[in-house]
Order: structure tokens, then C-alpha cells, then sequence
């Protein structure tokens, strides 16, 4: 059983597991269970360049952001389970949570966190009932949006990035999984807000 899943491994998914990871010394967060299951191949960030983004040297590829991201994550918080080479076919709402089943596993959650592209190839069923027309796209291009409210869709269900009705911009994607993640801290905090900052 996780503590909270996060399904995708791009630019939102990745942050919200960098914040999640970080709170591991927190009385709170010690003992959760938290994994990440690595779509990647899909993810926009495969043929994205950036030159506009604050603290990214000018010229660093998606590409790189993808594999080094993933470094950093089992580096800094190799508590963090990094389940590659699957593919989530199917969420079901139980009574503790959700099981999420993959092309070739079984995994249950208390939390689950969906942050894969806002395409409409999502092929994850029990999502249908959320996918909506994305609000902030360009029509022609027939974006979509999991339908929430502050990333929460349901008890338990958050998504995070473009495919929470965000614009596709990589501090937007990275920014709104970093949201979801404090918003799970602050419930594994009983509702005290929380965030998780390092300093010098």
C-alpha cells in the first residue's frame, strides 16, 4: 500500500515527488510510502528546449530535464519508489483508496496523483467521467483537462499540470505538482499548511 502515487513522470508528476520526498524528516511524512510510476515516453518535455525558464542555463533540453530529474530524485530521496517501463491502464476507487493497475502490476494508494499529458490519447479508464475539453487551449488543438477544483477531482484524486487545466509552460507544469504535494503534506499534517523549505 502507498501512501500516495503519483502517475507520470514529467515536469509536474516529478516535482510533486521531488516535494513529497522532501519531507522525509518530518514527523508526519517519515514512514509514508510514496511512488511514482514514470510515464515518460509521451511526455511533451521528450522535444521541449528552454531558454526562458528561471534556473535553467539557456539551451537545457527536456530530454536532459527527464533523466536528470529522475537522477536527482534517487539521489535526494531514494525512499521514493521509481517504477519504470509501465503503463497505467486502469484507476479504481476502493475503500481505502485506489487501485492502480498497470500493463503489468497491481498497486493500491491511499493518495493518487495523475500527471500525465493533457492529450486526448489518455487511455486510463476510470477517468472518463473528469475529461473535459481543456479550458486553456488553443480548440483546433484538442487538448483535455481532468475536471477539479484546486487539482483535487475527488476524495483522495488529485491531477496535476497541463492536464489540470493548466497551460502547457514548464514552470506552470513543475509549479501545480509542487502544489498537489503540499496539499498532501497538509493533509498527512492534519491540516496544518505545509511546505517544505531547505536553507543555508
Amino acid at each position: 500500500m502507498f501512501d500516495a502515487l503519483i502517475i507520470g513522470g514529467g515536469a509536474a508528476g516529478m516535482s510533486c515527488a521531488l516535494v513529497l520526498g522532501s519531507a522525509q524528516n518530518k514527523d508526519f511524512a517519515k514512514n509514508k510510502r510514496i511512488g511514482i510510476i514514470m510515464h515518460q515516453k509521451a511526455s511533451h518535455l521528450q522535444n521541449a528546449l528552454f531558454n526562458n525558464v528561471l534556473g535553467l542555463p539557456p539551451g537545457t533540453t527536456g530530454a536532459t530535464i527527464l533523466e536528470e530529474g529522475k537522477k536527482q530524485l534517487a539521489t535526494q530521496y531514494p525512499h521514493i519508489v521509481q517504477i519504470e517501463n509501465e503503463k497505467v491502464c486502469e484507476i479504481i476507487k476502493t475503500k481505502s483508496g485506489f487501485t492502480v493497475i498497470t500493463n503489468k502490476e497491481t498497486y493500491q494508494t491511499k493518495y493518487a496523483v495523475i500527471a500525465v499529458g493533457y492529450t486526448n490519447l489518455i487511455a486510463i479508464k476510470g477517468l472518463e467521467n473528469y475529461i473535459e475539453p481543456h479550458p486553456r487551449a488553443v480548440k483546433e488543438k484538442d487538448r483535455i483537462w481532468l475536471k477539479n477544483t484546486d487539482h483535487k477531482i475527488e476524495e483522495g484524486l488529485y491531477v496535476a499540470g497541463t492536464l489540470a487545466g493548466w497551460r502547457s509552460q514548464f514552470a506552470i507544469a513543475s509549479g501545480s505538482g509542487a502544489q498537489v504535494a503540499t496539499d498532501i503534506l497538509t493533509l498527512w499534517n492534519n491540516g496544518v499548511h505545509t511546505k517544505v523549505h531547505d536553507k543555508v
